[in-house]
Formats: C-alpha cells, structure tokens, sequence
C-alpha cells in the first residue's frame, strides 16, 4: 500500500511546477521505489480537466491531515482519499496520482518562458554535460552534482506517451493556477 506521504505528493505537485523539476525532485531524496510506484497512462482533456477540479478537494484533505511517514495508510485514511477521487471520476485515489504524475513529468519538461517541452531525461543528461564542462565548480562538489544526476537520470522513466505533452499544454495555465 502506498504511503500516504505518496499519496499527498500530488496535492504538492507545484513544488514540481516551480522548477524543482521531475530531475530535481528525484536528487532531493526520491528514491526509484517512489517513482516507479507510478504508472504512466495516456491523458485526456477529461483526465486533467478532472484533476483540476480535484485539487480543491485533495488540498483540504492535505490541511487536514498532516504527511506522515510509513508503509500502511490508516484505511480511514485510504477511505477518505479513494472518496476524493471517485468524487471527480476517478477508480481510486492510485489512479488521481498516476494522473497527477503524468502531468507533473510534462509540467517538468515545459520551459516556463518558451512554453518548449523538453524530455527529462535529455534535460538531465544537458545538465551533466553542462557540470562536467563548468570549470568553476569545486572537484568535491561537481562529483557530488554528477552523483545525483546520474541516480536522477537512472531512475528517470522515459516519457511514454509523448501526445501527453500537448494535452498537458492546452489545460497548462489552469494547472499552475490550482496548484498555486
């Protein structure tokens, strides 16, 4: 069973959308576990359209009931969350997340200024050439750089479906403004 501090990750999804990055939040401490608890799926505008207005929802419960650490979810807990997401058409509270992850990996590809989409795995194979090149950075603090954007890179998942970009796109500006 998921960890509700898994759980709730997509209710925080903005700190993806504010530059941490998908690369980003897998060097801060995620581990491949964590990552590859998601399953990529193929997103709809009814799909985003649908975890957008869940956000009001999901951010109450988020207030309310404080990230805990741990393996088991209080069923109560579960019960709640899995209520949220069939509220706005989900199966269950597993299928709002891979929804929320999906958008999330786009979201991390998607240059703020040029609204370009660059796969993360190519972001963070720049980013270790562009360390590797960069004269400037101490040899103990550029190897540790390069650590963690070898585990990022490894633990990164391909976009699978890359039609998720312009679906992501279109329902963008809405996405940034529920996750505010």
């Amino acid at each position: 069973m998921m960890s509700i501090l898994r759980g709730l990750r997509t209710a925080a999804v903005a700190a993806l959308v504010c530059g941490v990055g998908l690369s980003g939040a897998l060097a801060q401490g995620q581990s491949a576990s964590e990552t590859s608890d998601f399953k990529q799926v193929k997103l709809d505008s009814k799909m985003v359209e649908s975890f957008i207005a869940a956000q009001k929802d999901v951010a109450a419960f988020a207030q309310k009931n404080p990230a805990q650490q741990g393996d088991k979810v209080d069923p109560k807990i579960q019960a709640e969350l899995d209520t949220i997401a069939k509220k706005h058409g989900f199966s269950n509270f597993v299928d709002f997340d891979d929804v929320g992850f999906n958008i999330t990996m786009v979201l991390s590809g998607i240059d703020k200024d040029s609204g370009k989409f660059t796969d993360p795995i190519v972001s963070i194979k720049q980013e270790i050439e562009d360390v590797t090149a960069d004269k400037a950075i101490p040899e103990k603090e550029k190897k540790q750089i390069l650590e963690e954007l070898n585990e990022s890179l490894k633990n990164t998942p391909p976009l699978q479906y890359p039609e998720n970009v312009e679906v992501v796109k279109q329902y963008r500006e809405k996405i940034e403004q529920v996750l505010q």
